[in-house]
């Protein structure tokens, strides 16, 4: 079994750990822990320092995966690691300095629709800082291969440290208030922690030499930020701007539905933390054979696995929002739309890391801010009129129009595309078992129906993935997993 697939599979095992208490968190404890309107300010102020967070990080996670692999001598290594850690405070400083002297301005301009959302300018700042940081010290570890204990940070730290907070809100040991206090606080020590086990990898130097090539490293972060922050704001906008137009609990909402959605974008997530520095690796190496070979098998893989998992929440989210508080059940729309935007980023397999470690990233970074403005203008309109849905539509749109952009240009500068047969068997059997089981009638507890239907879909789309063969990797981690249990 290959390195992608094994750290692939142990990293979609800790992220789904953490989806599994971040699920915990947002369909119980926050709906019945907070208000509405509370629940709905967290989500304005996570999404803002996500938004946030790339100009922050000053293009630095990717210029370390793109360059690390490049350096041979440990003097240029170690003068390209302190750049590294120094190019950050070039933002974090002004914006602080922002900050401060414009604190007031900054925050009539964040609550014009939601006057609660006023006080909590600092904390915004200091969680993207944070956040900044920890990618920073996160791509310091995938560098060297080590994406396990990164990904339990990214995923499950913060997760079950909210999850401990919210009881102690519940038990009154602690305020509303102080419970966001305290949210800062737990990305600042995830940070740290973070920040001490990629020392312990690789150790940097305390006389900081700028490498010889540090004008392509600079130009290449500077362009970044621009990418990255496109990138963001397709995931993040759309919270902030509904706080901009309509009611702060919408945001709860709205929030709820997409982290149903968003379960589909697990192994996404998960094999791009492994094939991000295999591709940069590739394509030093000039290795055509070896790109194309990673695109195509990491499309199909995430590709089977991705509409598997939007099938299961389709058929059965109607059942799941019958287990929520009353106000949080309008969200239909919302998954299946920001859910099959996930399906479409699954089919690009590694695309995003072709794209941003070649020499075309500029033309991608162009594409990329046209599409975040295009994203704004979409939420402007669809928003006012269509509420949350319209922020899922916008969404969809966005996402499927910079996909096709993107895997268009992967085709005409290296020749290269996701699709094949397999691919198209996959959609299709996608569909078919959607439609074939949306419409089959069950009338249980809502548990007992989705367990029913969870059943029959993962029988028959296994059945069908082994019959023709969809995806040789699925099929020999299966069988791994089988030969592991039998030990066992």
């Amino acid at each position: 079994m290959g390195i992608v697939f094994k750290q692939s599979l142990s990293n979609t095992v800790i992220t789904y750990l953490g989806f599994g208490i971040g699920a915990i968190n947002t369909l119980f404890l926050y709906t019945r822990f907070l208000t509405d309107e509370y629940y709905g300010l967290v989500g304005v102020i996570l999404s803002t320092s996500a938004i946030l967070m790339p100009l922050l990080a000053f293009g630095v996670p990717n210029t370390l995966v793109k360059y690390y692999s490049g350096f041979k001598q440990d003097q240029n290594l170690q003068g390209f690691l302190g750049m590294m850690l120094l190019l950050p405070m070039a933002m974090i400083l002004p914006i602080a300095m922002l900050s401060f002297a414009a604190n007031q301005a900054i925050g009539a301009f964040l609550s014009r629709e939601n006057p609660i959302v006023e006080g909590y300018v600092w904390h915004i700042f200091l969680i993207g800082m944070a956040m900044a940081y920890f990618e920073v010290f996160y791509a310091w570890s995938r560098v060297h291969m080590r994406t396990v204990t990164g990904n339990f940070m990214k995923e499950v730290f913060v997760r079950a440290g909210v999850s401990v907070m919210l009881f102690l809100v519940y038990l009154d040991l602690i305020s509303v208030p102080l419970f966001l206090d305290l949210l800062v606080a737990l990305y600042l020590v995830r940070t740290l922690i973070m920040k001490w086990y990629a020392y312990r990898l690789k150790r940097p130097s305390l006389r900081f030499l700028w490498p010889k090539n540090s004008r392509p490293i600079l130009t290449y972060s500077l362009l970044i930020i621009l990418g990255g922050s496109a990138a963001v704001i397709l995931l993040e906008l759309d919270r902030f701007m509904i706080n901009q137009f309509i009611p702060i609990e919408n945001v709860a909402y709205y929030s709820v539905a997409v982290f149903i959605a968003t379960v589909v974008a697990v192994p996404t997530r998960a094999m791009h933390q492994v094939t991000y520095p295999l591709t940069a690796e590739l394509l030093n190496k000039k290795d055509t054979a070896g790109l194309k070979e990673l695109y195509h098998k990491s499309s199909v893989t995430l590709l089977v696995v991705s509409g598997l998992l939007f099938l299961l929440i389709i058929l059965n989210v109607q059942d799941l929002y019958l287990l929520l508080p009353e106000t949080y059940r309008g969200g239909f729309m919302v998954v299946f739309l920001v859910g099959l935007a996930k399906v479409y980023d699954a089919l690009l397999g590694n695309n995003n890391s072709i794209l941003y470690n070649s020499e075309y990233y500029r033309a991608v970074l162009v594409m990329g801010v046209f599409l975040a403005l295009l994203t704004i203008l979409l939420n402007l309109w669809f928003i006012p009129v269509l509420g949350i849905n319209g922020a899922a539509l916008a969404t969809f749109l966005a996402i499927s129009i910079y996909n096709t952009v993107k895997m268009w240009y992967v085709k005409v500068k290296f020749g290269i595309h996701p699709l094949g047969g397999d691919t198209y068997k996959i959609l299709v059997m996608i569909t078919a078992l959607g439609l074939l089981l949306y419409w089959v009638p069950l009338n249980f507890h809502p548990i007992l129906n989705m367990l029913l239907k969870s059943t029959v879909l993962v029988s028959f789309y296994l059945w069908l993935i082994f019959r023709f063969q969809l995806s040789p990797e699925i099929i020999e981690g299966l069988r791994w997993l089988y030969r592991l249990g039998k030990k066992s």
